[in-house]
This record gives C-alpha cells, structure tokens and sequence, in this order.
C-alpha cells in the first residue's frame, strides 16, 4: 500500500482526537481532523488540499500523533518576555485605585503613565496601559480591578 498512511488509532485515541476536533484553536482542531482522516485511510495529498496546507505538513501532525499521541498534535504556547511592565502597572493601578473614592483624586490614563514612571521607572504606552486595566491581570489570571459582584458598573479610571 505505497502512499497509504498506516495511522492506527485506538478507540480511546479516536475519542480523543473528535474531542479536540472540537477545539477553539483552529490549528489543533485541524491536526485532530487531518489525523482523523488519516486514520480512514486518506492520503496526505488528499488532507493538504482539504486543510490549505502542503501534503508535508500532514506528514509531520502524523508523525508527533505517533511519537506522542494526542498530546503531540495539541498548541504549545510560545515562551515571551515575562509582562513586567503590564504587572507593575496592575499593581500600581490597585494601589491608587483602592483608596476610597472619596479621598482620591481623578486618575487618568496619562496621570497613570507619569505615576509608574515616577514609582517605578517604567514606560507604558497609553495602549498597552488600557488593555491592561481592561484585561485586569497578568497570563495568570489574576483577578481584575473591577468588583465583580457589581456587574453593571463598567471599570473606569475616572471615578464617578
């Protein structure tokens, strides 16, 4: 059987891979799907005009689906630069904005900025300030500034 792929997948395998066929990460879902297909016997010719990709790409979902089975075909984050500057302006931020808002001053996106480069001789542009406060906390999930427990009020920098 020359250009017959020889995946063999075990129920378990095959309950798996439908399972992250259905991920939110189209890249894993379509290795699932493509190892699938193999699995019934499609070629790597016919999986590549299928997903948009070149035959030796299925090639390679097949060969780390059976060096490391499911596992092998799932997204691997790509290490960054940790967020320091993000980290520290969440913090500032739930420092200044803890006080009663009574007894504090207006706090605006530029008056942040010159707070942390003042406290911590860090820049941060507008943009990546905002998405900060908006996002509320690192990769980590830490929990935002916003209380949760009110759900119709919206976060604000500018208290009311």
């Amino acid at each position: 059987m020359v250009g017959r792929p020889r995946v063999v997948a075990t129920a378990a395998d095959v309950k798996a891979l439908e399972a992250l066929a259905r991920s939110v990460r189209r890249d894993e879902a379509d290795r699932a799907r493509a190892i699938l297909l193999s699995a019934h016997g499609w070629t790597s010719g016919e999986i590549a005009r299928v997903f948009g990709v070149t035959p030796d790409s299925v090639r390679r979902w097949r060969t780390w689906f059976m060096a490391e089975g499911v596992d092998g075909l799932r997204a691997n984050p790509q290490p960054g630069a940790a967020p320091v500057k993000s980290e520290a302006a969440l913090t500032l931020a739930r420092e200044i904005l803890s006080v009663p808002v009574a007894d504090r001053p207006n706090w605006t996106l530029p008056r942040l900025q010159a707070e942390l480069t003042a406290r911590c001789e860090l820049t941060i542009s507008k943009a990546q300030l905002s998405k900060t406060l908006k996002k509320g906390g690192s990769a980590g999930g830490a929990p935002g500034i916003a209380c949760m427990a009110d759900r119709t009020r919206r976060l604000s920098i500018v208290p009311d």
